[in-house]
């Protein structure tokens, strides 16, 4: 059985949308494109695994401090490679 993120909103308005999403170990958000760009800000170091759209796998070294973004369009199921729970904050940054 498949164990998914939690993903909890805290902010949606005209400008962003912030989302923290909390990976109990090997929980994963399942495969998804984002529709915006975005960046990331690490609770914690960690370590997730990427599973892109053909199956490729990679994984993301995440420090605390070191936040990082992205453009709209990454397509991919992110998953909890630590063997403790992970969190992020996601900040999606919408058209004006």
């Amino acid at each position: 059985m498949t164990v998914q993120a939690v993903p909890t909103v805290q902010i949606d308005n005209e400008r962003v949308r912030v989302t923290e999403w909390r990976f109990a170990p090997g929980a994963e958000t399942g495969f998804h494109e984002h529709g915006m760009d975005y960046v990331v800000v690490p609770s914690g170091d960690g370590r997730l695994k990427l599973v892109g759209p053909d199956g490729t796998i990679s994984f993301a070294e995440l420090k605390l401090g070191q936040s990082y973004t992205r453009k709209s369009g990454v397509k991919h199921n992110v998953i909890n490679a630590n063997d403790f729970e992970y969190a992020f904050v996601e900040i999606e940054l919408k058209d004006r």
